[in-house]
């Protein structure tokens, strides 16, 4: 369950995605607008790190950034740190890419895998507490067998052309820029008010 607070937060999100996205090989193009499509999000079995995956468009492509929110560094994270946030309510919140956070990676081939893990997003308001529903969708799912391991995963390559991450079982596709196809086997995909056919997220495969 992922709670949110009526906070102000600094930079906010969208800033932080238009100043860190061109930066990256399969970031938009610097000075590129950058509208915000949606987000979804994965639930922490700790309830501790926040993850969020937000969908942009920019220079006429769609994106997919995935983030994570800390309370505190993330040890030996390196390259994986984007920047300090400011949360009115929660504080100080350390943002990083999350393909490079292995608790993200972590939820990320469990949703993908199971569909199992996606957040419910929940709000207090005026003393009652309300669900606060994403307009992006997912679904997950395509491994019925056994129990799966969906840890070890460890990032390969992140260009412009997909991300891919391998455990010594699997090998997750990640796509930076989703577009809609047929669903895979074993995958993510989204829908949202203005996108109904399935676009892909991201693909599991045994190699």
């Amino acid at each position: 369950m992922a709670i949110f607070h009526r906070a102000t937060i600094t930079p906010t999100k969208t800033e932080l995605i238009e100043a860190w996205a061109p930066t990256r090989p399969w970031g938009p193009a610097a000075g590129e607008a950058i509208d915000l499509v949606g987000s979804y999000r994965f639930d922490d079995p700790d309830g501790r790190v926040g993850m969020e995956t937000f969908l942009v468009t920019g220079g006429g492509r769609l994106f997919q950034v995935p983030l994570t929110y800390r309370d505190e560094p993330l040890e030996g994270a390196g390259p994986a740190f984007i920047t300090e946030m400011q949360h009115s309510v929660l504080g100080t919140r350390w943002v990083y890419d999350g393909l490079l956070d292995p608790r993200y990676v972590l939820m990320l081939a469990g949703v993908t895998m199971t569909g199992q893990g996606e957040a419910l997003g929940m709000a207090m308001y005026e003393g009652r507490w309300y669900v606060a529903p994403s307009n992006v969708r997912i679904q997950g799912g395509g491994w019925t067998r056994e129990r799966v391991p969906v840890d070890g995963f460890q990032l390969v390559s992140d260009d412009a052309s997909a991300s891919v991450l391998r455990n010594d079982r699997f090998e997750l596709t990640f796509h930076r820029h989703p577009v809609s196809g047929p669903r895979p086997p074993i995958g993510l995909t989204a829908t949202w008010d203005t996108e109904t056919a399935p676009v892909i997220l991201a693909a599991v495969r045994e190699p």
